[in-house]
């Protein structure tokens, strides 16, 4: 299990909520990368760890702080020396975690970066951990049909009802949806197309997620039109506090305590029609950490006006 000169420049956090490292690859990538826990579950009933799969990320969408700068794809060993590290630091080569958790969503498209697929399929030889559970977020490159593909050949061979995909969606008005995911992407029918294809039994549903802010459209027609229940659970997330949400105007429509207020009747509707709706609010810590999604450290040490409860450990 060798990690190919790693370099950790920083780290912030709580070791009890979440940390926030800043490394340099082997190849010189800058590259952030995140564990963390849910309290009070201890890290040995769950262990979540958040790689980049990119050295920046080409897309820009209007919440996120990691878009407007972009380098390059990250290597295979440049993802695995970020599991690797974590996971040697915490508990060798073998993780007894009930639910090990590996998110390819800290920096980058997944599905733009072949080598992600190479990682999901050495991640099996590399580390004994039985509770292991990839999770790749995607927002559906249009020209990725072969990527696509590939991803349910290796969730089928290797982790059969162990796999989390998740679909970045936002709102359900395409023009809307256009101008917050900037990038040529699938159309609802073509996500629910394949969906049909990659859940089989046993498997987990695919999650589409709204990053819900007040101004986002969301109609559960266009939900109902498009999905299966039987496939598909929607997931509603607050809109973390980000310069680039800031920037953008968005306000988010959920509340610290799990309350969705203007799109209260889409979550409702949704329910009545057989949906399985999660509400999820992280730690409101990991927002003064940087850990949560959309955050960008390196956003936050090069701005000259500071956002304010956010960021806050990074100094």
């Amino acid at each position: 299990m060798e990690i190919r000169n790693l370099e950790i420049l920083e780290s912030y956090g709580k070791e009890d909520i979440a940390m926030v490292y800043l490394a340099k690859t082997s190849q010189g990538a800058l590259v952030e990368f995140v564990e963390s826990v849910q309290p009070p579950i201890p890290r040995e009933e769950k262990w979540v760890l958040i790689i980049s799969t990119m050295d920046g990320c080409p897309i820009g969408c209007m919440m996120c702080d990691a878009g407007g700068y972009y380098k390059r794809k990250l290597t295979k060993e440049e993802m695995l020396d970020q599991i690797l590290f974590l996971v040697s630091k915490r508990f060798g080569k073998t993780v007894p975690v009930k639910k090990f958790k590996i998110q390819f969503a800290r920096v980058g498209e997944p599905s733009l970066n072949d080598y992600v697929l190479d990682v999901l399929e050495s991640l099996p030889k590399l580390i004994d951990a039985p509770g292991l559970m990839p999770s790749i977020s995607t927002v559906a490159p249009i020209g990725r049909d072969g990527w696509f593909d590939r991803l349910i050949e290796i969730k089928d061979k290797y982790y059969n009802g162990r796999f989390q995909m998740q679909f970045s969606i936002h709102s359900t008005d395409e023009k809307q949806r256009d101008k917050i995911i900037p990038l040529k992407k699938w159309s609802f029918r073509q996500i629910a197309e394949y969906g049909e294809r990659f859940v089989k039994k046993g498997d987990r549903k695919i999650t589409l997620n709204f990053a819900l802010a007040k101004e986002n459209i969301a109609q559960a027609s266009v939900i109902k039109d498009n999905f299966d229940p039987e496939k598909f659970l929607i997931k509603i997330t607050p809109v973390n506090p980000t310069y680039r949400a800031v920037e953008n105007g968005l306000n988010s429509d959920v509340t610290d305590d799990g309350l969705v207020l203007k799109h209260k009747l889409f979550v409702e509707e949704l329910r009545n029609s057989g949906y399985e709706v999660i509400i999820s609010v992280g730690e409101l810590e990991e927002n003064k950490i940087g850990s949560n999604c959309g955050q960008y450290v390196q956003r936050h040490l090069f701005s000259q006006n500071k956002l304010d409860g956010a960021y806050v450990f990074v100094r």
